[in-house]
C-alpha cells in the first residue's frame, strides 16, 4: 500500500544552498524565488547560513516566510563551502540533490527539465548545463560544456558548472559528499565531480543555459594565488583517479599557477570578445 508520505517523498529534490554575507536582500530575493517559483515544485530548500555577519538570514527568512518548502540550518561559525553543503546533505529528504548559490538565478523551468532528464535516463547519475553570464548590466556572455562528458573534459576545468547541478542522491553517497580539506578549498566542486566521475557517475550537460550565473566586478575577483595550488593539487589526484596517462596532463596541472599570472581584467575582456564572436556566428 503507497501512503501519501512516500508519494510525497518520491522523484523529491533537496536544494543545497549556503549563504554567507550575501550582498544585498534584492539578490538574495532573485535567487531565492528563482527556486521557489520553479515549475517543478516536489523539492526542499534547506539554506545553512554559514556564520554570517550581517543580516542575510534575516533577508532569506523574511524572502521565505509563507513557504514550509524551505528549511533553515545554521553553522556556529564560519566554516567554508564544504562543510556547509555537506551540513545540508546531511538533512536533506529527497531522492535528488540540486545546488543554488545566494546571488545567481534558475531558470524557472530549470528542475522540471533537469528531473525529467534523469527520470528517463536511469544510467545517467548528474545533469548539468551552460550557464548565461550577467551582471548589473544584463546577461553579457554564456560558459558552454560539453554536452557528453568524458574523463578528458575534466582536464582544462570541472566539467559540469557546480551552481547548475542536479544529481542523484547516491552520487553524492559514492563520495562521501564534498571534502572538507585545506588542499581541496575553493575547488571541492572539482574535486567532488571527478571523484563521482571515477566512481561511475555519468553526467550530462544540457546545451541549453538553465541558469544565469553572475560573474561581475565583485564576484570575478582574481583567485589567491594559494587556491591556484589547491587546484593544481586537485587536478594531480583527480586526474590520477580518473585514470588519465597522456602527458600532456601534466600542462593542465600547473594551468592554474599559468593562469594567475595573467591579469582578470584581461581574461575577462577576452570572454566578452569571444562571446561576442559566437553570437555574430550565430546570427548569420
Amino acid at each position: 500500500m503507497i501512503i501519501e508520505e512516500d508519494i510525497v517523498k518520491e522523484n523529491k529534490i533537496s536544494v543545497i544552498m549556503g549563504i554567507y554575507n550575501s550582498r544585498s536582500e534584492e539578490i538574495l530575493r532573485k535567487s531565492i524565488e528563482s527556486i521557489l517559483n520553479q515549475t517543478y515544485s516536489n523539492f526542499e530548500l534547506i539554506i545553512c547560513n554559514d556564520g554570517s555577519t550581517n543580516e542575510c538570514l534575516k533577508w532569506a527568512k523574511n524572502i521565505c516566510k509563507n513557504d514550509d518548502r524551505v528549511i533553515f540550518i545554521e553553522n556556529k561559525e564560519n566554516k567554508g563551502l564544504a562543510y556547509t553543503l555537506n551540513h545540508c546533505l546531511e538533512i536533506a529528504d529527497g531522492e535528488y540533490i540540486a545546488r543554488m548559490d545566494d546571488d545567481d538565478i534558475s531558470h524557472f523551468d530549470r528542475f522540471e527539465k533537469q528531473i525529467d532528464f534523469l527520470q528517463k535516463h536511469s544510467d545517467y547519475g548528474l545533469v548539468g548545463s551552460n550557464m548565461n553570464l550577467f551582471d548589473s548590466s544584463g546577461i553579457w556572455g554564456k560558459r558552454e560544456y560539453k554536452e557528453y562528458v568524458k574523463k578528458e573534459d575534466f582536464l582544462f576545468r570541472v566539467a559540469v558548472a557546480h551552481p547548475t547541478v542536479l544529481a542523484r542522491k547516491e552520487a553524492y553517497e559514492k563520495v562521501n559528499g564534498y571534502r572538507d580539506l585545506p588542499k581541496t578549498l575553493r575547488v571541492e566542486d572539482y574535486d567532488c565531480f571527478m571523484r563521482m566521475f571515477a566512481r561511475g557517475v555519468k553526467m550530462y550537460n544540457f546545451q541549453e543555459p538553465l541558469l544565469n550565473y553572475r560573474e561581475d566586478a565583485f564576484g570575478a575577483k582574481k583567485k589567491k594565488y594559494k587556491y591556484r595550488f589547491n587546484e593544481m593539487h586537485v587536478r594531480y589526484n583527480g586526474f590520477k583517479e580518473l585514470g588519465i596517462t597522456s602527458i600532456r596532463k601534466y600542462i593542465y596541472i600547473f594551468k592554474p599557477l599559468i593562469v594567475g599570472l595573467i591579469p582578470q581584467k584581461l581574461i575577462k575582456n577576452r570572454q566578452r570578445i569571444d562571446n561576442g564572436r559566437r553570437s555574430e556566428q550565430s546570427e548569420n
